[in-house]
């Protein structure tokens, strides 16, 4: 995981808290999380460097993009035959509160958003391995703490029946202060599983999102 702080200067905490506070409020997501994500890729279909671990996906890259305050995915279009790395849309963002004020947009401490993935993947007699990586933000809200911060998140991948057919969870971490209210965090992952015989890769997709089970998350 990687964990940096923007140096931004006391001027944007204002419109920062502001813009956390009215999406706390209405409920809003990342708007432009669209279609764009999962239909593109930095290497697409089979490739022998992505299963030695590939410099094409990585964290350095993925930090710096989420940084444009930009949303997509990196990278040109994909062979079909590579499994989609999708953000889960209603997972894509995750907003905590003050204990027992879930809902008041007053009262959010941080807001996490993930803007940025992209991904490769290897091919090899019926397994797959891919390597994704993701990128986003974390917005200090008008009852936030400085310090660091840490989010759950879920990495799912399905088959052609949109069936999990393996799951798996790790953390995103970050920090934000009042002189610094937006921090920036990345990560690159590998998940490898069997495809049937019968089943090809590209009907598989691999999903990720933050875990909505987060005490005071809304």
């Amino acid at each position: 995981m990687t964990q940096r702080i923007s140096t931004l200067g006391r001027g944007i905490v204002a419109a920062a808290v502001a813009a956390v506070a009215v999406c706390g409020l209405g409920g809003c997501g990342v708007s432009s999380l669209t279609s764009g994500f999962g239909s593109s890729s930095v290497f697409g279909g089979n490739s022998s460097q992505t299963a030695a671990g590939g410099s094409g996906v990585n964290e350095a890259q993925l930090l710096a993009e989420a940084k444009t305050g930009e949303t997509g995915t990196l990278g040109g279009e994909v062979s079909a035959g590579c499994p989609r790395f999708v953000v889960w849309p209603r997972d894509n963002n995750v907003t905590v509160y003050e204990p027992g004020r879930v809902g008041d947009g007053l009262a959010i401490m941080h807001r996490a958003e993930i803007t940025k993935t992209a991904r490769e993947c290897y091919v090899d007699q019926g397994r797959v391995t891919v390597r994704y990586g993701f990128s986003g933000r974390v917005l200090l809200g008008p009852k936030g703490v400085s310090g660091p911060v840490r989010f759950p998140v879920n990495v799912f991948v399905t088959d052609a029946k949109r069936e999990k057919i393996k799951t798996e969870k790790l953390e995103v971490a970050s920090s934000v202060a009042v002189e610094n209210p937006i921090g920036y965090f990345s990560a690159v992952q590998s998940v490898t599983f069997d495809v049937p015989e019968g089943a090809r890769a590209g009907e598989f997709e691999v999903y990720v999102g933050f875990e909505r089970n987060v005490p005071n998350s809304g």
